[in-house]
């Protein structure tokens, strides 16, 4: 069950969905109003013809995508350029770079690293013939792998950020280097030693260890958000997201914190958030997640959320928005609109379970939300859904997309997209 706080929280939320089609005819079209990107992606970008895109990130010009796969194209090409498991193209023209980093496993993760390098996490042994357990730093240009980060991790790394000089490294892990640290640790960007002093102790895992899942910084990195299937960090009580100030030498616990994800979705998961983004002035951030076949206006299952990032103690949602029944696994949060992805049919959809409820909108894929009320925004360009995105970048064209199938905006794009900038 619900605490009650969530549960009146929850009840005024859905009342704003009742209400809203008897809203002034100015507020309904001031909350369905466009995105600031196009629905037409460009016709440029290069295609990644198997598997499917789990991450991807920026460094200076180039993008850099990583997942599972092992072939790409140009544009207008048919001739398959190999690349396993990592890849990158010029953000200007969409040329497939010369960068070949030869991983024998699925990369998960991206980081912007110094001079020209990207920070690679996921689920490999080896990089270039080299030891990297599950992280590595690879040289954009030559694909040379660094020799300053050596350090091993016990398990998978599924998220990555960078601020200052730290690189904050989660994922399932016991064991990061040669220091214990359960699914979260801060290491320094010059050598990559664990810094010896943080560590969340996350805690109280579902069924596994302790796993961060995603997180994200705010801009001025004085904050971390992680959500994972922990119930607890640093001995209080934090189910499945935590809040951490991250100024100083220790990871502090906020104040801050939601009961709303405590209660389960469904017993196949031990944790059912999967994708966190900070708003770029770091006011708010939004917490996407999956659930299976849970679908109501009482449970966080299958929804985006809005939370306050300021404050302290408990923080119901400020709105929450449903597919009624369909999972969303990645969110980027630019200002103007809230982009989800994941492979849900529809959005504004609260009483739906796995068909379209009262007031429910089309939403195949991919869906842009107002960030103040919730609301899909007519932007629609549609993709066909497969298991869903997996990856957004906000870039100074528009908006990069990376997902497991291969049409976007009715046409075909395999696996990579660039919305661009309306």
């Amino acid at each position: 069950m619900l605490p009650a706080a969530v549960v009146g929280s929850l009840s005024r939320i859905t009342a704003r969905a009742d209400e809203w089609p008897g809203a002034p005819a100015e507020v309904q079209e001031q909350a369905r109003s466009q995105a600031e990107v196009s629905e037409n992606p460009v016709n440029w970008t290069p295609h990644i013809t198997d598997g499917r895109v789990w991450a991807m990130g920026m460094v200076g010009g180039t993008v850099i995508v990583g997942g599972d796969f092992s072939s790409t194209t140009h544009a207008h090409s048919r001739s398959t350029i190999h690349r396993r498991n990592l890849m990158a193209f010029r953000l200007s023209d969409g040329k497939v770079t010369d960068l070949r980093v030869d991983l024998d496993g699925p990369v998960w993760a991206l980081a912007e690293g110094p001079d020209g390098s990207v920070f690679v996490g996921g689920d490999f042994t080896t990089v270039n013939g080299h030891r990297r357990r599950s992280l590595a730093r690879v040289d954009v240009t030559t694909g040379e792998v660094s020799p300053h980060l050596r350090t091993p991790v016990d398990g998978d790394v599924r998220t990555l950020a960078v601020h200052g000089r730290h690189l904050y490294v989660g994922g399932s892990f016991d064991r990061i280097g040669d220091v214990r640290r359960s699914g979260l640790a801060r290491l320094d960007l010059a050598d990559g030693q664990v810094d010896p002093d943080f560590d969340a102790e996350l805690a109280k895992p579902v069924r596994t260890r302790p796993r961060v899942e995603s997180m994200a910084l705010s801009p001025d990195g004085a904050s971390l958000v992680a959500i994972g299937n922990f119930a607890q960090a640093r001995g209080q009580a934090r189910h499945q997201l935590v809040m951490l100030d991250v100024t100083g030498p220790q990871a502090v616990v906020s104040e801050w914190h939601t009961e709303f994800y405590r209660t389960r979705c469904s017993p196949r998961f031990d944790t059912y958030l999967r994708g966190i983004d900070f708003a770029p002035d770091g006011s708010y951030f939004v917490v996407v997640t999956t659930g299976h076949d849970s679908g109501s206006p009482e449970l966080p299952c299958n929804a985006a959320a809005r939370f306050e990032a300021y404050g302290s103690g408990e923080h119901p949602p400020t709105w929450v928005n449903h597919t009624g029944g369909h999972s969303l696994y990645a969110v980027e949060a630019t200002g103007p609109a809230v982009y989800v992805g994941g492979h849900q049919r529809w959005q504004d959809n609260p009483y739906g379970v796995k068909h379209k409820g009262p007031g429910a909108v089309d939403r195949s894929g991919i869906a842009a939300l107002d960030p103040e009320t919730g609301r899909a925004l007519d932007w629609n360009p549609t993709r066909s859904r497969g298991q869903g995105v997996r990856a957004f970048v906000r870039c100074p064209q528009g908006l990069l997309v990376g997902s497991d199938t291969d049409e976007l905006g009715h046409e075909y794009h395999a696996r990579i997209g660039l919305f661009p900038t309306a």
